[in-house]
């Protein structure tokens, strides 16, 4: 159960749904029922999402009408994948059985016709009887989908003679529905396997006794073991024991990492060696695992404005086509002394041609390979919509820190005029949580300088600090700081360089003197400037760099790693407003971390937040890449251009190959067999070339 808007939902798995526009057409019937204007039938998910009050009697009898049904056992959806494997079987038995009794019959019409008959209906009759008994239910409620259209046709062959190809028809379409079937089962089963990484157990702790319990049952708080092989059962932190950890459930990178006591752990990650004893830190629901499957899975179901589109023609596609048959059926012999059979059975071709299955299915199975594909790599993208905004994409804008550069100081440049300039810094900075005094202590650390004693500490907001250091009084901070007295005329000249190189600088002076100076910048993470390279080549043309550093700290960064152009000293809401302003111009992505930005990560047409499994960055974002860093977008940009592709092209072929069929009947050229395959080959296309976007490719990441 879901509560949505105050109103609780009941979500039920279905079996027998293998036709797109069947659960189109099925979820316009429900939502026709009192309580049912919220219901949704998931043809990527094979799932029925109603009002908990909707008439389920009522719902039942609509999903009858197209063979589907509520699934009434799911065992953690054993039953249920159970149920396609054995319908699919059971067609394809059907198909084997009538193809061979067709044969038989071609080969017994030489001695008997009435046996070849007999034959070819009884073939007829296995190959498609569900069809024909759902079309003869349909005709008397006067609703024409792909049942209705070859039950009509089926039985105007038969009444025309036309055995032979009649048959064939019942049988092309049989292997028509089973091809269809097939290949979103083929994409369900691929996402169903990513689905599989969640662990089901866990090992826990509890006074000194181990005991297995369920993953649901664990609360923040609790103690579990996971041994080598073994998934962890939740986001937690390590309390005891040394291992590394696959985490490519949550990140998609293949490469273990070392963990150690007090060490991040995420749930679903597999333990490679050691034994850890874990504290749990999230229930499974709240996990970051949990989430990521459940976006996922959701996000399948997001229809795009192209899907939209499909939809709100393929309404109107088969009403046409009927109206085309009338007129191919009666026009030529009215005016053109055509003969009455040959234009029928014209007539009847082209209403094989209505069926709009392979258009409806055109977008769906390219949508979950992508969004699947994607999530293996550790992208997770919420919803077809925005995989389809991520190949339209023109623009990129990045926050600076953590994102193009890793968010950790380091001293890039050092001015030493004092043997004595390291220690003294180090002596001042060592009891300091600061970022900068971080990376002037990693800079003393790595030369072994001494720490001396420290009294006095004062701090000079805004400028530094002052301390007696070894019984001498000493400032440490920036060039603002620095007395008067110490600073000559070539000190000077060399703090103005350092500035101009975009450099933060920590000055180490008395009274007297200027013993040192380090320049410290952001360290450039060491795959921005080749995913900026990456980038450019896909057709990105502008990226942009918003940051809140000063000028020259960005003119250094954004010439380093190649951007297009960048600007600086902006507060958040100026990285909104120059986001509102790039959106002018094109299609914007805006990369940041999740966290500080946000409001322009909202306000981009496409928001991609950095997380390696933070709440804010899967919550904020409509894109959200777990690693931490960039690797992995020029591969989901690829994988969304293709997808956008492969719809473009399987849209072509499922109304080319009809086209073709169409204008086959102003020759009267068009028969029975060459309609049915029209759409059977369309739908066998877009089928194949959808399930293309999971195969790993080389180059593609």
């Amino acid at each position: 159960m879901v509560k949505v808007g105050g109103i609780i939902m009941a979500e039920y798995k279905l079996q027998g749904l293998s036709c797109a526009n069947c659960a189109r057409e099925m979820e316009e019937e429900i939502q026709k029922l009192e309580h049912g204007e919220d219901a949704r039938v998931l043809y990527n998910t094979s799932k029925l999402i109603v009002n908990d009050e909707i008439s389920l009697t009522q719902v039942e009898r609509i999903l009858a009408t197209d063979g589907a049904a509520i699934q009434k056992d799911d065992h953690d959806g054993h039953d249920h994948a159970h149920s396609h494997a054995h319908s699919n079987r059971l067609l394809k038995l059907f198909i084997i059985v009538s193809a061979v009794l067709y044969f038989l019959a071609m080969f017994v019409g030489k001695a008997s016709e009435g046996a070849a008959i007999a034959l070819f209906i009884i073939a007829a009759a296995i190959s498609g009887y569900q069809t024909f008994i759902q079309g003869i239910k349909n005709l008397f409620r006067l609703k024409f989908n792909i049942d209705t259209l070859m039950t009509i046709a089926l039985i105007g062959a038969f009444s025309i003679g036309e055995w032979k190809e009649g048959t064939l028809v019942a049988i092309l379409f049989g292997i028509n529905e089973f091809l269809e079937g097939l290949g979103m089962e083929k994409a369900r089963n691929s996402m169903a396997s990513l689905l599989k990484v969640a662990p089901k157990e866990a090992l826990l702790i509890e006074e000194g006794r181990e005991r297995i319990v369920s993953i649901e049952s664990l609360r923040a708080g609790d103690t579990v073991l996971v041994k080598p092989g073994e998934k962890i059962p939740s986001d937690g932190v390590v309390l005891e024991g040394k291992s590394s950890v696959n985490e490519a459930a949550i990140t998609g990178e293949s490469l273990p990492v070392e963990k150690s006591i007090n060490q991040a752990v995420y749930g679903g990650s597999i333990n490679n060696e050691g034994i850890l004893k874990i504290s749990i830190t999230k229930s499974y629901e709240d996990s970051s695992l949990a989430k990521i499957l459940h976006l996922v899975e959701e996000a399948q179901e997001t229809k795009t404005p192209t899907e939209q589109f499909i939809n709100h023609f393929a309404k109107y596609y088969t009403p046409i086509i009927i109206l085309i048959a009338i007129i191919v059926m009666v026009i030529p012999p009215l005016f053109a002394g055509g003969d009455w059979g040959k234009w029928f059975y014209q007539g009847l071709a082209v209403l094989i041609v209505g069926c709009p299955c392979a258009l409806v299915l055109s977008s769906p199975i390219a949508i979950v390979s992508g969004i699947t594909r994607n999530a293996r790599n550790g992208i997770l993208i919420k919803g077809g919509v925005f995989l389809e905004q991520l190949g339209k994409i023109n623009t990129i804008a990045f926050d600076k820190t953590g994102t193009l550069t890793k968010g950790q100081p380091i001293v890039e440049a050092i001015k030493q005029y004092d043997e004595k300039f390291l220690s003294v810094a180090g002596s001042v900075e060592n009891a300091s949580s600061h970022p900068l005094a971080k990376a002037v202590m990693k800079k003393v650390e790595e030369v072994s300088a001494s720490i001396y004693e420290v009294s006095d500490v004062n701090t000079l907001s805004g400028q530094g600090i002052v301390a007696n250091v070894n019984g001498s009084i000493y400032f440490v901070g920036n060039e603002k700081g620095i007395p008067q007295s110490a600073l000559t005329e070539q000190i000077k000249k060399e703090i103005s360089e350092m500035k101009n190189h975009g450099y933060t600088l920590v000055a180490v002076a008395n009274e007297e003197k200027v013993l040192g100076i380090m320049g410290i910048s952001d360290e450039i993470r060491g795959e921005s400037k080749v995913i900026i390279d990456e980038l450019q080549q896909l057709g990105i043309k502008h990226t942009v760099m918003l940051t809140g550093d000063h000028e020259k700290t960005a003119e250094k960064v954004a010439k380093q790693i190649g951007l297009t152009n960048y600007f600086a000293g902006l507060l958040p809401d100026e990285k909104v407003a120059k986001v509102k302003e790039l959106t002018q111009s094109g299609k914007v992505a805006m990369v940041g971390d999740g966290i500080n930005d946000a409001p322009a990560l909202a306000t981009a047409d496409l928001g991609i937040a950095m997380g390696k499994g933070t709440d804010s960055a899967i919550e904020t974002a409509d894109i959200v890449l777990m690693q931490d860093h960039l690797g992995k977008l020029p591969s989901a940009i690829r994988i969304s251009k293709r997808v956008n592709r492969i719809i473009k092209l399987n849209i072509s072929l499922a109304l080319g190959l009809k086209l073709i069929a169409l204008l086959l009947t102003i020759p009267g050229w068009l028969t029975l067999w060459i309609a049915i395959l029209s759409d059977m080959g369309a739908t066998v296309l877009v089928t194949l070339i959808s399930l293309t976007v999971l195969i790993q490719q080389k180059h593609h990441a």
